[in-house]
């Protein structure tokens, strides 16, 4: 399937979540990454095609729409696009629908900040920044080619949460990549520490065949790399509860996206928190909760 052909083939989607590709490939090329090899340079696909696809799963009946990317942030940079001007034009199609952004790289984030604070200004769009750091420390960023420091992505939160404070942040952290020690390792920790992401995607790192990480020496023991990856997901799920119990008493619109476990179905908040509902609540509707309690993973909604 040509790039062309591949966003305006008609769709069936399962649910009430669409996701949507915006773009495919990437510009960059991240040591640890083979998506350049696999997916080729970024090909950014024309606004008013996706606005299209947009269009046609709203009037399908979808409430969600996942816009993905390799980097979502990197939209336009080969074709002269804007992104707050696709999320406009997105977000003309009328009917309730909330957008949730995809994966940016903060390298390209740092560059364009201005337009994805008035991205995250619309209505529609769930406040929700998934910002992967990959590492605290500079010297392992340096290695991985990621294009950043540690204190940019800092930054980066900072103006985000300055302008929208209940924003959801979602982070990734890689473990065990080669010549990570002990003090490489304590940064990220320092990091998280510091930062507080709600969600953080753990990866124990391995090596892909022709990447350039593959190559690199100081390979960090597999028992090492276990156990930071066990004291990481203990702070986090830590973290996560920290952050998830600021809900609890609040009262919150909520978008049902799906059945949940038992009796429940899964709504979002307009920040993309996942909250469990009673099964008396259609899979599509908007309710009003009451959060009365709160885990690392989720919400827990009784309906008002």
């Amino acid at each position: 399937v040509t790039h062309e052909k591949k966003i305006t083939q008609p769709r069936y989607y399962q649910g009430v979540i669409a996701p949507i590709a915006v773009s495919e490939g990437c510009i960059y090329s991240c040591s640890y990454c083979i998506t350049t090899k696999a997916r080729g340079k970024l090909l950014s696909y024309p606004a008013e095609e996706i606005a299209a696809a947009v269009e046609d799963a709203v009037n399908k009946g979808c409430v969600e729409i996942q816009l993905t990317a390799q980097d979502f942030a990197s939209y336009g940079l080969d074709n002269g696009g804007k992104i707050d001007e696709l999320i406009n034009r997105i977000c003309e199609t009328k009917k309730d629908f909330k957008v949730r952004i995809g994966m940016m790289n903060p390298r390209t984030v740092l560059k364009r900040t201005g337009e994805l604070i008035k991205v995250y200004s619309n209505r529609k769009v769930y406040r929700f920044l998934h910002l992967p750091v990959q590492s605290g420390d500079n010297d392992l960023l340096k290695k991985m080619n990621r294009g950043y420091t540690a204190e940019d992505f800092i930054e980066l939160v900072s103006v985000f949460r300055s302008r929208f404070p209940d924003i959801t942040l979602s982070t990734d952290v890689i473990v065990g990549f080669p010549g990570e020690d002990d003090d490489a390792f304590i940064r990220t920790v320092k990091l998280l520490e510091m930062v507080e992401p709600d969600v953080v995607n753990i990866t124990r790192f391995s090596p892909r065949p022709y990447t350039a990480a593959k190559k690199l020496k100081n390979k960090v023991p597999t028992s090492v790399t276990k156990e930071r990856s066990r004291r990481l997901t203990k702070l986090c799920k830590k973290i996560a509860e920290k952050q998830n119990e600021k809900y609890v008493g609040g009262k919150y619109e909520v978008i049902v996206t799906e059945e949940g476990k038992g009796s429940t179905n899964v709504g979002r908040t307009s920040t993309y928190k996942p909250v469990v509902v009673p099964s008396n609540t259609r899979v599509g509707s908007i309710v009003k909760v009451k959060v009365v309690d709160a885990t690392p993973t989720h919400l827990i909604g009784k309906l008002i």
